[in-house]
């Protein structure tokens, strides 16, 4: 699964549109409101990595009241929900 975070600003008072119509793109898993430089940070997972450029470049250029999006593609996962998972396998 390829991951990316998208560092998005909005239009003032259009946030919470913004949000809605990113959840409406397929592969748009996640979208949260932050406090910072960035108003939304929404969280893209595909299968192939060629079709990020189509959700994030294309997909997400058609939103309204996108002002600036700042995209980082994820190297790796850490979490600590994974370890935990993976330190129980064959023990249920």
């Amino acid at each position: 699964m390829i991951t990316a975070i998208v560092l998005i600003r909005t239009a003032r008072g259009r946030t919470q549109s913004a949000a809605e119509a990113l959840l409406e793109i397929d592969g748009v898993n996640e979208v949260y409101s932050v406090t910072g430089e960035y108003d939304l940070v929404a969280i893209v997972r595909l299968r192939q990595y060629e079709q990020m450029a189509e959700v994030v470049a294309q997909r997400m250029a058609t939103v309204p009241d996108l002002e600036r999006t700042e995209t980082l593609m994820a190297f790796e996962c850490y979490s600590r929900r994974d370890l935990e998972r993976m330190w129980t396998i064959g023990t249920e």
